[in-house]
């Protein structure tokens, strides 16, 4: 499976205070090190293109694929891929001016409803016909529709996933918004867009905020900050989606006599701080983590068939997109 990070290697997790602090803290400086060298990376030619976000991804994935998960260094980088990526996640909201996003992007919120939807619904029509696993057909569904990790870890919990599916949801995410930014990169050059519409094609169609920042920065600042307001559009969109998930969650659970769903505060403070509207980055090092639970060799069983929804919803949403605007 993607995103299981105990999988290649056994080596016992480190038990005790003092050993799990010194882990944690070897981890995020490990992740930051990472993060640092991705930057230098994204200097060279060629590998400019990419930016320092995706270069870090790519160098964080290939040490996976090479010298194993750090089992030793686990607290401090799942600190980062965790718990970093949320609150970086919280404080993007700050970014979300609710005001700029409904006068000046009242239309790249109706594609971005059409973006989320879509997705949401080819995902799990797809998944049906391969039979692949709903649950986590659902998260990358929702992934793929909305912003990627921060739109699974604020719906896991309200369908009641698996903290595994949200795992490999997460991994299976990350790992095809990647794909396709890359792709998006190198095509930038030969299709017939202004920087402005390629901004525009970023924003509604691709994974996480950092794949569209990554993917839409080369065209430029102003393609940028469409992209982002194409996306932050998206994003927006996480609150009522959310609501959404939750009066079907709960409507389930009373017909089957369980508890009530609990509410994600993850998803209040995204609400908080998008409503406050200023500005926080997006720390590469979360971005290491997150590609550190990458492994290429545990791609199969139950993960196989939901990340081959994704992708050919991936690539639906992008042809529809590009021939649309």
């Amino acid at each position: 499976m993607v995103g299981v990070e105990t999988l290649d290697n056994q080596t016992p997790e480190p038990t005790g205070t003092y050993q799990k602090s010194l882990a944690s803290i070897l981890g995020v400086a490990f992740t930051f090190v990472m993060a640092y060298a991705g930057t230098r990376l994204a200097s060279l030619p060629i590998l400019s293109r990419f930016g320092p976000m995706i270069c870090a991804i790519f160098l964080a994935v290939f040490y996976r694929q090479v010298k194993g998960y750090p089992d030793r260094l686990k607290p401090g980088i799942q600190f980062s891929s965790k718990v970093l990526l949320r609150v970086a996640i919280v404080l993007f909201g700050f970014r979300l001016n609710l005001a700029v996003v409904m006068k000046e992007g009242l239309g790249l919120l109706v594609r971005g409803l059409g973006t989320v939807t879509g997705a949401i619904l080819l995902t799990l029509t797809l998944a049906k016909w391969l039979k692949a696993d709903r649950d986590l057909s659902m998260l990358v569904g929702v992934g793929t529709g909305v912003c990627g990790a921060a739109a699974i870890a604020a719906v896991s919990p309200i369908i009641g996933a698996k903290d595994e599916d949200t795992a490999v949801g997460v991994g299976i995410i990350a790992l095809t918004g990647t794909l396709f930014t890359v792709i998006y990169t190198f095509l930038r050059p030969l299709i017939p867009f202004t920087p402005l519409e390629y901004g525009v094609w970023t924003g509604v169609s691709l994974h996480e905020i950092a794949h569209v920042a990554a993917a839409a920065a080369p065209a430029g600042e102003e393609a940028l900050a469409l992209a982002l307001l194409a996306k932050l559009g998206r994003v927006l969109l996480l609150i009522p989606l959310s609501l959404i998930l939750m009066y079907w969650a709960q409507s389930k659970n009373e017909q089957s006599g369980r508890g009530k769903v609990e509410f994600p505060w993850f998803l209040a403070g995204f609400a908080l701080t998008s409503i406050i509207g200023s500005y926080a980055p997006i720390p590469t090092s979360a971005m290491v983590g997150l590609g550190l639970n990458i492994s290429l060799k545990t791609i199969g069983g139950r993960a196989a068939k939901p990340w081959l929804a994704v992708i050919i919803a991936s690539v639906v949403l992008s042809a529809v997109t590009y021939l649309t605007i």
